[in-house]
């Protein structure tokens, strides 16, 4: 009997994984997430000699930038330093090879209409791009630095922050792998690690008082782009002017708070679309399941009173006939309303969301291309659009990234506000490290019935800044929260600022800066939020980081004198 036991606990002993006896490696920076933040972080990291690991909850590396926002939202190109401008000069690099124009030539590309991000004579960056070619970038980024990188790994929000006091030990993740690490990177959309690791945030729009701001809060009436009904006296209810016939799909009835006044909501999610009309490379718009055509009732009275050719407005060229497709007009793929509840969701109500996009998109291209009640030119003409069988090969197609415009917004060291991009403290950045230049941009929030009975859009903003620097503070929490952990994504911005901030090429210049900030913590054992500002700025200088207007790159239109 005694070796029967001992045979049994032998094979049970030897029955347990290997790993699950190893000590947990540590790490000197752990980053989470998969965005182009993400990857730009751990390539600093790695080049300042710090023994780095990306764990990241998305298969595909990249995020937006190669989940279909390949014309770039930039501002001032001239900004754009470091780590973030590589990334553009690689793309340059990709479509300087004639192999890379395999559907259409670099010259009938340059006559397309991409505005601003056209190539300027004697520049070696390109800011429009197809989605595959971003992520093999991406990738190689990764490859050539030896990034250790765990992909499909998600925090366990609940359970899966090991602190000692205002420390993070360690992190783990659904499946069970822990990693351990000295500095922490938050680089997601969300700010799933922040949260979970106690850091304070918000989400949604602060009211105007708190900050001192004028566009943050309600914003009824505000018209500053071309998103609204205003002037378009379209009735909201199924039966016209019959308010006991109800509402039409995706308009509230919740009624509207003063101007200026805070709430929990944020603003329209979307894809950006990647769309072909090439016959050569075109897979049809499929019918979405549980398609129901009532959803988009209010297109239809749109058409009565506008050009319904509208919709094909920002269809914006990327190369070899693809488009980077985003929302135009009072009533498009923007989803309003319908994703209140996502920065908070957990994983599987997230899902349902992103799903629900998904079809809300889709179902608005069949709709167009199918119902006999759309104008004839507009259908014929969107029936010559597709998908791209070269992109998200492994999704049907379509993109593995819902463009989360904004979610989670930490309350850190400081927070950024209007103020600092347009008002009495922006030239007052203390700690620069690095710059924004996009105008503010929040896209409508809700629609809503007004007190005449119309539909209108509430929380489209749009205002001019210019560039502006932005500081270190934005990016570390307050130090009695967590004193190792950076927050370059999710960083510590109000509603309006935020608006601006949230760029891409912005993302990964406060990644490499946060990064570079990581790394100096370590050498000079201090917290974060300690860090000698005076050796991360000669550092981010060395790296090439434009810290201010005297650092911006020369314009190559300029000629020398």
């Amino acid at each position: 009997m005694k070796f029967l036991i001992l045979s049994v606990l032998f094979s049970v002993l030897m029955a347990v994984p290997s790993w699950a006896s190893e000590p947990v490696p540590e790490h000197d920076v752990v980053i989470y997430g998969g965005t182009s933040a993400a990857v730009m972080a751990a390539v600093q990291s790695h080049r300042m000699g710090k023994s780095v690991v990306l764990v990241s909850p998305d298969k595909h590396l990249g995020g937006l930038s190669s989940g279909g926002l390949g014309f770039t939202d930039i501002g001032n190109r001239l900004t754009v330093g470091g780590l973030a401008r590589e990334f553009y000069e690689q793309v340059y690099q990709h479509y300087d090879k004639p192999e890379a124009w395999t559907q259409e030539t670099p010259d009938v590309f340059a006559q397309k209409k991409i505005g601003w991000r056209k190539m300027w004579e004697g520049e070696s960056t390109r800011w429009v791009f197809e989605p595959h070619v971003a992520e093999a970038i991406f990738d190689q980024f990764i490859s050539d630095n030896n990034i250790p990188l765990f992909r499909d790994e998600w925090l366990d929000r609940e359970h899966g922050v090991k602190k000692d006091m205002d420390r993070i030990q360690s992190i783990t993740t659904l499946s069970g792998k822990v990693f351990r690490g000295k500095v922490f990177i938050d680089a997601t959309y969300e700010g799933d690690l922040m949260a979970a690791a106690g850091v304070s945030y918000h989400v949604g729009r602060e009211a105007n008082s708190v900050y001192g701001e004028k566009w943050n809060g309600v914003q009824q009436g505000v018209f500053h782009h071309k998103h609204h009904f205003d002037g378009l006296k379209i009735s909201a209810y199924k039966v016209k002017d019959d308010p006991s016939s109800g509402v039409l799909a995706r308009i509230s009835t919740d009624a509207l708070e003063p101007n200026g006044t805070g709430d929990d909501k944020v603003q329209a999610y979307c894809f950006r679309m990647c769309l072909t009309n090439d016959p050569d490379i075109r897979v049809a718009i499929p019918k979405p399941q549980n398609y129901d055509p009532t959803q988009y009732e209010l297109l239809l009275r749109i058409f009565e009173v506008m050009d319904p050719m509208y919709v094909f407005q920002k269809f914006d060229p990327v190369p070899n006939n693809k488009t980077d497709t985003n929302n135009h007009g009072p009533f498009s793929f923007d989803n309003l309303g319908m994703n209140f509840d996502y920065p908070e969701a957990s994983y599987e109500r997230r899902k349902e969301i992103i799903q629900e996009h998904k079809a809300y998109q889709l179902g608005m291209l069949y709709f167009i291309s199918h119902d006999p009640r759309v104008p004839k030119q507009l259908q014929e003409k969107m029936q010559k659009w597709g998908l791209p069988k070269d992109e998200f090969v492994d999704n049907g197609n379509w993109s593995h990234q819902l463009y989360v415009r904004e979610a989670r917004r930490m309350v850190g060291q400081y927070v950024i506000t209007e103020r600092d991009l347009l008002g009495d403290l922006k030239s007052k950045t203390k700690k620069p490290i690095g710059m924004g230049s996009y105008g503010i941009d929040s896209h409508n929030i809700q629609r809503f019935v007004d007190a005449d009975g119309y539909v209108q859009n509430e929380g489209d903003v749009g205002v001019h800044v210019g560039d502006y620097t932005i500081p270190y503070d934005v990016i570390v929490p307050k130090e009695e929260e967590v004193s190792n952990l950076i927050v370059p994504v999710a960083a510590s911005c109000s509603h309006v600022a935020y608006g601006s901030v949230r760029m891409e090429p912005v993302f990964m210049i406060l990644a490499q800066s946060g990064a570079t900030a990581a790394c100096i913590a370590l050498d000079d054992e201090t917290s974060v939020q300690s860090v000698d500002y005076k050796k991360l700025r000669e550092r981010l200088l060395i790296d090439k980081q434009i810290l201010g207007k005297s650092d911006r790159l020369p314009d190559p239109r300029k000629k020398k004198k």
